[in-house]
């Protein structure tokens, strides 16, 4: 199906919650880990274990597509990143992950499994396993000891649920830019967090053509993405990636509508709020395949930042 990597940290605010609701304020007491030297990043497995095992889960946060773990006492902290295939399990209870419901495994720990903590309840003693798997081997994780102020967090751009920045501030950012814009929402460096399939979202409720250079945006177009950036984000979020809740009018509810699985897609009808009928078309951008409304999204003629749009 579709991979959770292409969305907004929807899979890491779920990791999260379940974190929270699992560990906090309670101890690991110990850790089970699987030897992978490109999973772990600047630490060995066993080390990763070993640092983190007999302390107090204090509290989850996500910042982006990364999450990070605090951790009581004296040493480092964990610092996530689920890739294309990562996720959170927790031994006999069924998985949950993007657009997908995966029935809890029978073998445990899990066949891609890299760690595995032993969660002690302080209340009850009962014990909860939650074993983090990744089977491409794309995800990453570190140890940190000041999470926000360490790479990779340090190096991403505002987080558009927690930090968006002002309107004067998002136009300098967007304007001073020559990519096509569907290219610089993806850019963590300049947003971190979204995702393909969401990027797509905003640039259709904005009415910007994927293709469009930054620096040749009209005002009202900023404005329009600026808007759309937060809310779908927070709209997404608070859907938990459960695609019945999001809005009817979305693009995200049409894309897939008689849409067949692989490369070479074509374009399809669907149908405008308005009651018109509309052609989702699909292109490359930066290496990434963009969905766009045709009759929505209209490439303009080439111009400076801040002049009339032309459309064709």
């Amino acid at each position: 199906m579709h991979s959770s990597c292409h969305i907004i940290c929807l899979e890491v605010e779920r990791a999260v919650v379940l974190l929270r609701s699992i560990g906090k304020g309670n101890k690991i007491i110990r850790v089970e880990t699987s030897e992978d030297n490109i999973v772990f990043q600047g630490i060995s497995h066993e080390d990763f274990g070993r640092e983190i095992c007999g302390r107090i889960l204090k509290d989850a946060f996500r910042y982006g597509k990364c999450f990070y773990i605090e951790l009581e006492g004296a040493g480092k902290m964990p610092v996530l990143h689920f890739g294309m295939t990562g996720m959170l399990q927790v031994r006999n209870q069924p998985t949950f992950q993007y657009m997908n419901k995966i029935q809890s495994f029978e073998v445990w720990p899990p066949k891609y499994m890299k760690f595995v903590l032993h969660i002690e309840d302080k209340t009850s003693r009962t014990i909860t396993e939650l074993a983090f798997s990744d089977a491409r081997r794309l995800g990453r994780i570190r140890l940190a000891t000041h999470p926000r102020e360490e790479p990779p967090i340090s190096g991403l751009g505002f987080d558009p649920i927690l930090s968006m920045p002002p309107l004067l501030e998002f136009r300098t950012l967007v304007l001073k830019r020559s990519c096509p814009i569907k290219a610089l929402l993806l850019d963590q460096s300049f947003s971190a967090g979204v995702g393909n399939y969401l990027a797509d979202e905003i640039l259709y409720q904005a009415k910007v053509h994927p293709e469009q250079r930054c620096n040749t945006l009209y005002e009202t177009q900023v404005e329009a993405l600026h808007r759309e950036v937060a809310d779908i984000c927070r709209i997404a979020v608070e859907a938990n990636a459960d695609i019945n809740k999001y809005p009817s009018h979305w693009l995200f509810r049409h894309r897939w509508v008689n849409l067949t699985s692989g490369k070479g897609k074509k374009a399809q009808s669907m149908m405008l709020p308005s009651g018109e009928s509309a052609t989702i078309k699909w292109v490359t951008v930066g290496g990434r395949t963009s969905a766009y409304v045709a009759e929505v999204q209209y490439l303009p003629h080439k111009r400076s930042a801040g002049t009339e749009v032309h459309y064709f």
